[in-house]
């Protein structure tokens, strides 16, 4: 699934790129260019959730890491529910290598299970040296380094058809009731203003956790998503109640309630970009670009762009990121190769391999900008790489899976009650408050 997972162009600030990557420490290094086939002979099986055209991209880096090192690789997909797909491998004596975790709750469950090889020298002084610290922290249990993030999103943007702002007359806000006044111009235009995935429950929290970042504020985000602040606090209910002022009003969505809640991700970056237009902007992360162009023929930049998610009542415009991170398993057969590969993943090198492919953004800073094929995606890495350590990492997946991350219950599916009737924040609070109480105590 392409989970969970931004400034306008003329508000990036010029960045300053490491174009080398630190490759030292307690082993040969793995460089790209190098190809010393050292692995040749052995294989490397790598699980994720990653199917299509994401599965078709990080094979080409899996193939750059081969022509590298000698070493074959074998990719299995999980689908969404790699915590339970994972485990039944491992139980069944055969574990993969490698698995790419889409949730920081998983990373920490695998951790706490004890089947995670802790990171090498190597590749920790790498992303030291080019990762800002978020990053590492997010991949690291109780002190110890477990994941490298190789892919991440930016889930601080919201996609528009150009068009069909320039027919209603409005520019991109900046600020959320700027955004919603916009909304209603479109509306009264002819189109609905927002396409709403309500039949993911993740895009739900999404729109959530950009509204409570930015009018909450950092210090208390990071205390909801460790469950040290209720869900039933003042600030819980006051974001919701924003969230509801757009869920409530019928000329904001596509079809209304009833259609949001029939309709999926990709469904809703149809109803804005596709051959029928319904809607003239599309909440979610960096990768409605990839359907967009992938799907529906449009040019990034030209018949699709993106504002940042707008600041909230004064606050601070949100960043909220998600990613997949790479993991090295106890029990795999072939655990060296493994370490070998994400010290290869580890390189600006790598990410540039996926960067030309499209659909993809990476933490390192010491990729080049050059790597990414528009302009569009250039400023969203760039914006992602800017935000350093403000960056905060998607609440749902910091929380315990049967919490953030599972289809039909918890927060996914109380936040789907909450969009077919958003009258009562204070009963959708507490009814988050008593899903999360009991799967943190789980």
């Amino acid at each position: 699934m392409m989970r969970r997972r931004t400034t306008l162009l003329t508000g990036c600030t010029a960045l300053v790129l490491a174009l080398t990557a630190t490759a030292c420490g307690d082993s040969d290094p793995v460089t790209a260019g190098g190809g010393d086939q050292s692995l040749s002979g052995q294989t490397v099986t790598v699980a994720g959730v990653w199917s299509g055209t994401e599965q078709k991209n990080f094979q080409k880096v899996l193939d750059a890491f081969t022509e590298e090192t000698g070493a074959k690789t074998q990719f299995v997909s999980t689908g969404d529910n790699v915590s339970t797909v994972v485990g039944s491998k491992i139980e069944g004596g055969n574990a993969p290598d490698v698995v790419m975790v889409p949730q920081v709750g998983v990373l920490q469950q695998f951790a706490k299970e004890g089947w995670l090889t802790p990171l090498s020298g190597k590749a920790e002084q790498a992303v030291d040296a080019n990762f800002a610290p978020v990053w590492k922290d997010y991949g690291s249990v109780d002190g110890t380094f477990y994941g490298l993030y190789f892919k991440a999103a930016h889930k601080s943007t919201v996609w528009y058809s150009p068009d069909a702002l320039a027919q209603a007359g409005v520019e991109p806000p900046t600020s959320y009731d700027e955004m919603l006044e916009a909304g209603h111009t479109v509306s009264d235009s002819g189109l609905a203003a927002f396409s709403v995935a309500g039949q993911d429950g993740w895009t739900l929290t999404d729109w959530f956790e950009n509204i409570y970042l930015s009018q909450a504020g950092p210090e208390k985000y990071d205390a909801l998503a460790a469950h040290e602040l209720k869900w039933t606090d003042a600030s819980v209910v006051k974001a919701l109640g924003t969230l509801g002022e757009l869920f409530k009003d019928e000329q904001l969505i596509a079809g209304g309630q009833k259609q949001a809640l029939n309709t999926d991700f990709p469904g809703s970056v149809e109803k804005v970009f596709g051959p029928e237009p319904e809607a003239g902007m599309v909440y979610e992360g960096d990768f409605v670009a990839g359907v967009a162009k992938d799907q529906f023929g449009k040019e990034i930049g030209k018949d699709a762009d993106f504002f940042p998610f707008p600041p909230v009542d004064g606050g601070t415009a949100p960043v909220v990121s998600g990613g997949d991170a790479a993991v090295v398993l106890k029990d795999g057969k072939n655990a060296k190769a493994g370490m070998a590969l994400l010290e290869f993943l580890a390189t600006p090198e790598a990410a540039a391999v996926w960067a030309e492919a499209g659909g993809f953004l990476s933490p390192n800073k010491a990729l080049d900008l050059t790597a990414y094929g528009d302009d569009v995606t250039r400023a969203t890495a760039k914006s992602l790489v800017d935000a350093g350590d403000s960056v905060r990492f998607d609440m749902s997946d910091q929380a315990p899976a049967a919490f953030g991350g599972t289809k039909g219950v918890g927060e996914w599916k109380i936040l789907q009650d909450f969009l077919r009737d958003p009258s009562d924040p204070e009963a959708t609070a507490a009814a988050l408050e008593k899903a999360a109480a009991k799967a943190y105590k789980g």
